[in-house]
């Protein structure tokens, strides 16, 4: 049995995606009997109550997030691990190289942004636009598992892969696990005015105030169905005619399902990953940072609503892009490093 340290924060202004993709690398580890915990600096009330119902042990590290207490702690839960996860934008390059002297295997998730060396043994990015030269500086020498092959969905997706499409259906709207914009109320109240169909709508666990959402939903009980940190999330997806989501961890799902969508970019670092996947004609992107985002997502999520012959051919497109045993290749990988550390990852 091994031993995986998952260091990654959460909070409502950064997201959940970090920790979340995590997970779904953990739960393959699970099934193979090896023992994950996270290190946290910060997260939410909602994530720590998933990470022990899953039975995720979890450290809390003293903040800021990225510091030097940070890292001593991180690396005295390190010495007792076997190999190491680290995954976020605010850990900047003197923290990774701190970390590295640990000496033990360390698998670095990257999004291309900010371009700072890695110290990392293996490294993944799972945009289709990741080249081997986007490393060759930054990981030298870095195992480098690049591409959709490599992308970590959770078990409730992976299960629904295949799934049929259905004929008709509802229009899913979800913007992360803490919807940092507070897109949902004025995106919710802007379709309901107009949409001739039914609307899911999926809040995070840990979006700080719910009260808009639950106000707009609740103007509309007979059309709006609102849903707080379900576990039902993939159903939501493969039954939907179309979603609209933030581009986050959420976009590979929807593309795994093949599910017609709208991504808004609700950070700056998911604005190349919408684009990228809108170029594959499986999905329509919208900035949500930019002024007017709101009429925008309104506007477009109606025309792609009313053309059902349109949808069906978008989910054609997303057809093979994303195959779900991403998590997989990633516990492999992890399991030659660590047989090339002379360590057992049986």
């Amino acid at each position: 049995m091994a031993r995986l340290l998952l260091r990654a924060d959460a909070s409502a202004a950064m997201g959940t995606g970090h920790v979340m993709r995590d997970l779904a690398l953990v739960e393959v580890l699970q099934e193979r009997g090896h023992a994950c915990r996270f290190a946290m600096a910060e997260t939410t009330a909602a994530l720590a109550a998933l990470l022990a119902a899953r039975g995720v042990p979890l450290d809390l590290l003293p903040g800021p997030a990225g510091g030097k207490a940070d890292l001593a702690r991180t690396l005295a839960l390190a010495a007792e691990a076997d190999a190491v996860s680290l995954d976020g934008y605010h850990f900047d390059a003197a923290y990774r190289a701190g970390l590295a002297a640990c000496a033990r295997p360390i698998l670095a998730w990257d999004d291309g942004a900010p371009a700072v060396p890695l110290a990392a043994t293996l490294v993944v990015n799972a945009s289709s636009a990741a080249r081997p030269d986007d490393y060759a500086a930054r990981a030298p020498g870095a195992t480098l598992l690049l591409g959709p092959a490599y992308l970590p969905l959770r078990r409730e997706i992976r299960a629904l892969i295949g799934t049929p499409r259905p004929a008709d259906g509802h229009l899913l709207l979800t913007f992360g696990g803490s919807d940092p914009l507070s897109l949902t109320a004025p995106v919710l109240r802007g379709l309901a005015a107009r949409l001739d169909g039914r609307i899911e709508a999926v809040l995070g666990g840990s979006v700080a105030d719910p009260g808009p959402a639950l106000a707009a939903a609740g103007d509309h009980p007979e059309r709006i169905r609102l849903h707080r940190d379900t576990p039902q999330i993939g159903q939501l997806m493969a039954g939907a005619r179309l979603a609209i989501s933030a581009a986050g961890g959420t976009l590979a799902e929807l593309a795994a399902l093949r599910t017609p969508s709208l991504l808004v970019a609700v950070a700056a670092n998911q604005r190349a990953a919408a684009q990228f996947s809108a170029a594959h004609g499986w999905c329509v992107a919208v900035d949500g940072e930019k002024a007017g985002a709101v009429a925008r997502i309104v506007e477009t999520g109606l025309t792609l609503w009313a053309d059902p012959p349109r949808l069906a051919a978008m989910s054609e497109r997303a057809a093979g892009l994303v195959d779900g045993q991403g998590p997989y290749r990633l516990a492999d990988a992890l399991k030659a490093a660590l047989s090339r550390a002379s360590q057992s990852f049986d």
